[in-house]
Order: structure tokens, then C-alpha cells, then sequence
């Protein structure tokens, strides 16, 4: 059993992770930059740990960059509140998505204007169904050798679909339930404590009011854990934080700290 535990959340966090370091802060923001050789290894790292899920980044990107420009309207890819169901909201991404991959779909320039990361070799050997059913084979083979009842094999869906699950949460939790810090004009929450646990991506409200801040959190009691990650790579060299990055984040911080004291003196 504990090899299980240790292999879904290993599986969870890995891929959850690369999936708000490299697919949402570098390939749709670009909050950082890195040398061309970190990111063929983040690039690598994030195919790897998505596996069967993988979501090709510069599709993802388009996609987010959309998200943020038309966020809960309907021209949104992905806003819950035109959906019944968090499994019709998940179709309809997917849609967009693959559209955008084939070609069928072309974005607004406006969407593709700055940089984005394209490794068409990896990117066709990654998405593809035949890898797909490799990762898949290999999750199975793993609960075939150590989980010690039928039950744990329900979670096996979850490590085929790692991707669009972590990002179905995100975008269905995170415009719906919560709270907010900003009037951002769109319905995007704060869901807490689970922001922390979501490697600080169900700071949405955060998020949508400064979008080029790599810092999620804005309250004493918000973590965003990526963050944290991110500040030990910019101090050892790994990726460089954007001067804008962090000009946004202190300017969010002064702004609540101001707002906070202006609350205090009221009281």
C-alpha cells in the first residue's frame, strides 16, 4: 500500500507541478527566463511526469493566454459558468485544444505574439497515442505489482488523465467556490486550504488581478509553494525571474498592505 501512495503522489505532485512551473508561468506568462538548455530539460520533465496526460505547451499557452483575455465570458475555453458540468467544460477544452494542434483552429495573433516553446520532435513523440498507451501499460504494470486489493485501481484513471484532471479542478473550483481578495471583473476565487495542495494554482482571484506575478499568494496565510521553488532557482541561476515579475509582485503587496491598514485604521 505504501508503494502506491508514494507512486499516485509522487505521480500527482510532479506532474501538477511542471504543469504550473513550466506550462503556466514560463509558456503562457513568461514569468522567468532560462537558458535554451534548462528548457529542453523543463520541457522534457513536463512530458515525462504528464505521461499518458501529456499537454503540449505551446497549445496550452495559447489556450491560457485566451482564458486570461476573455476570462468567464463566453469566448472563456474553459469558464465554468456556461457549462452543466465540470465533464462538458473538460469537452470543450479539449475541443479547442486539439483544434489549435491540427491546425483547424487558428488563435488571434494577439495570442502567439511573444514567445512561445515549440519541441516538435518531442512534442509528436509525446503526443501520441502509442506513448500514451506505453505510460498507461506501465501505471497498470505498477499497480499490478504492489497494490494490495482491486479498489486501488480506481485510481488509475486519474494517473491516465493527470493533466486534464489537475487542470479541471483548477479552472472549475477555482471560478466557482471561494474567496476573493480583488474585484478582478470575472467570477476567479481563492479556494482555500486546497491552494496550497493545488501548488498554489486555486489562487485564481490572486492570479487574474496580476497575471504577470509569479507569486500567487498575497495574504499572510496564503502559500503559493511553486513560488518558493522558483525563488531558490532564480538565487542558484537556474531560470531568471522577470524585473516585471517582481516589480508586480511588490507592487500587489504594497497595494494590500496599504489597503489592510487603510481596513485597520476604520476598525
Amino acid at each position: 500500500m505504501l508503494a502506491i501512495l508514494i507512486f499516485f503522489f509522487s505521480h500527482w505532485f510532479l506532474s501538477l507541478f511542471f504543469h504550473t512551473f513550466f506550462l503556466h508561468r514560463y509558456a503562457s506568462h513568461q514569468m522567468y527566463t532560462t537558458s535554451r538548455k534548462w528548457e529542453r530539460i523543463f520541457y522534457f520533465l513536463t512530458w515525462f511526469f504528464q505521461g499518458s496526460s501529456f499537454l503540449v505547451p505551446r497549445a496550452y499557452a495559447v489556450m491560457h493566454r485566451m482564458h486570461h483575455e476573455f476570462s468567464d465570458t463566453e469566448q472563456d475555453p474553459h469558464s465554468p459558468h456556461f457549462f452543466k458540468d465540470v465533464w462538458q467544460m473538460m469537452r470543450h477544452t479539449a475541443k479547442i485544444y486539439q483544434a489549435f494542434l491540427d491546425g483547424t483552429m487558428l488563435p488571434d495573433q494577439r495570442f502567439t505574439k511573444d514567445y512561445l516553446p515549440v519541441w516538435h520532435k518531442l512534442d509528436r513523440i509525446g503526443y501520441n497515442n502509442i506513448t500514451r498507451v506505453l505510460f498507461g501499460l506501465g501505471y497498470i504494470a505498477f499497480y499490478v505489482a504492489f497494490a494490495p486489493s482491486f479498489w486501488w485501481y480506481l485510481l488509475l484513471p486519474i494517473h491516465f488523465l493527470m493533466g486534464p484532471v489537475q487542470g479541471a479542478i483548477v479552472n472549475w473550483f477555482g471560478h466557482k467556490l471561494g474567496y476573493s481578495n480583488f474585484s478582478n471583473g470575472d467570477h476567479s476565487k481563492n479556494t482555500e486550504p486546497f491552494g496550497i495542495f493545488l501548488l498554489g494554482e486555486l489562487f485564481q482571484n490572486n492570479h487574474h488581478a496580476a497575471g504577470t506575478n509569479p507569486n500567487f499568494a498575497r495574504k499572510w496565510y496564503e502559500l503559493d509553494p511553486t513560488f518558493q521553488v522558483m525563488k531558490v532557482m532564480n538565487f542558484i541561476g537556474i531560470i531568471k525571474l522577470k524585473p516585471v515579475a517582481v516589480a508586480a509582485s511588490h507592487s500587489v503587496h504594497l497595494q494590500q498592505n496599504s489597503i489592510e491598514n487603510k481596513d485597520a485604521v476604520r476598525a
